[in-house]
């Protein structure tokens, strides 16, 4: 149920060097940072019921703008009550503004300054996404966090090609923010563009902080320019967003992608990693990467992670999930999955934990070093 007396804030609570975590509060819930939130894109986290992906210690989901608008339609959405009731999901949901995947997906796209038209990948059906258009599918969806509408260029770009995309999503922000208008309880975020250069990610932030937002993304970063570029930007740009707004690094990563992001001041992320992973077999655990499709596991009886709490750790031994992935069961996928999201959430409970603490430098090498052992020895 929804609580219309709460307003949207965000009230930081502990910093540790750069890595801070905090509340953000919203009338669905409170969203504990830093905050990994699991991905839903089609108004479900793959092989997940939304009170397992709760259980994993999820305070929010990301839903997917331009996969809802193709398919069911946020019109049909609307009509059956919003995202939040269609998808039996009560807390925060977070919507995404739909460039990203216009960019990746959608074939014969073409940019002006109005906005984008492109052909469906599902049917080839032609639609077009502009800033007004993105608020509007968003409101209809009835998603607590909206994300401005902006475009995104793949890296490597040449500076000329970063420069005019960022002006061209800067303007596309100010007309997000308009057509948003006054929704009380539900946040407006804008993205800071600008590729690897950080004079033009320093005038991006400028133009978003003169428009005003509840927060602030960090965009076109896990676009193939690898971690220590990442790394690289992120040591400037968390920075040049305001201090006091929550500071949401998009479509991030791996374990140490997302600790590494942490220490460099982000306070939420995403990414469809772990549910991915899971149907494919992989799992992340305390001692790095474990594939269970391999033959070694086949008579191991032991759990795949026994610092792990989650019912795949509990209740299954490794040869039990070796079997059913590789007789291709449907509980092979559910498993994992709950594991990997279990992990990801106990990754963020741990940091949220040793900042509060001041020992997050401590925690990290902990992290890392467990990481390093690799996987227990073969039987």
């Amino acid at each position: 149920m929804t609580d219309t007396q709460t307003p949207f804030s965000f009230s930081l609570n502990a910093t540790d060097g750069k890595a801070r975590t905090g509340v953000i509060q919203t009338p669905r819930g409170d969203i504990r940072t830093p905050a990994f939130m699991p991905v839903g894109t089609a108004a479900t986290v793959k092989a997940m019921m939304p009170e397992s992906v709760r259980a994993t210690g999820a305070d929010i989901l990301l839903g997917n703008t331009y996969h809802l608008m193709l398919r069911p339609t946020a019109e049909r959405i609307a009509k059956l009550g919003g995202l939040h009731k269609f998808m039996n999901w009560d807390r925060p949901i977070l919507t995404d503004s739909g460039g990203f995947q216009v960019m990746s997906l959608a074939g014969l796209r073409k940019l002006t300054e109005k906005g984008v038209t492109f052909k469906s990948h599902i049917d080839g059906s032609k639609h077009e996404i502009t800033p007004e258009r993105s608020m509007e599918i968003q409101e209809l969806l009835g998603s607590d966090i909206v994300m401005c509408f902006d475009e995104c260029p793949a890296l490597p770009a040449d500076r000329k090609r970063i420069a005019e995309s960022m002006e061209l999503s800067m303007r596309w922000a100010a007309r997000s923010k308009a057509a948003f208008g006054d929704r009380p309880g539900h946040a407006l975020f804008g993205i800071q563009q600008g590729g690897l250069e950080q004079d033009l990610r320093g005038q991006s932030a400028e133009a978003l902080r003169e428009i005003g937002f509840d927060g602030y993304a960090v965009g076109g970063l896990a676009v193939g320019e690898g971690q220590e570029a990442m790394f690289d930007c992120l040591d400037y740009a968390p920075d040049q967003l305001p201090v006091d707004k929550p500071r949401y690094l998009m479509g991030v990563g791996k374990p140490d992608d997302i600790v590494g992001a942490v220490a460099r001041g982000i306070d939420m992320m995403d990414c469809v990693l772990p549910s991915r992973s899971g149907r494919t077999g992989q799992a992340f655990t305390r001692k790095g990467v474990v594939n269970i499709k391999n033959a070694r596991h086949a008579d191991d009886p032991r759990p795949l992670d026994e610092g792990c709490a989650c019912p795949a750790c509990s209740n299954y031994s490794r040869a039990y999930l070796h079997h059913v992935f590789r007789s291709h069961e449907m509980i092979s996928g559910m498993l994992l999955t709950w594991h990997n999201l279990r992990y990801f959430q106990d990754i963020m409970d741990g940091m949220r934990g040793a900042i509060a603490a001041g020992t997050f430098e401590a925690w990290q090498k902990e992290f890392h070093e467990g990481r390093a052992q690799g996987d227990i020895d073969p039987l």
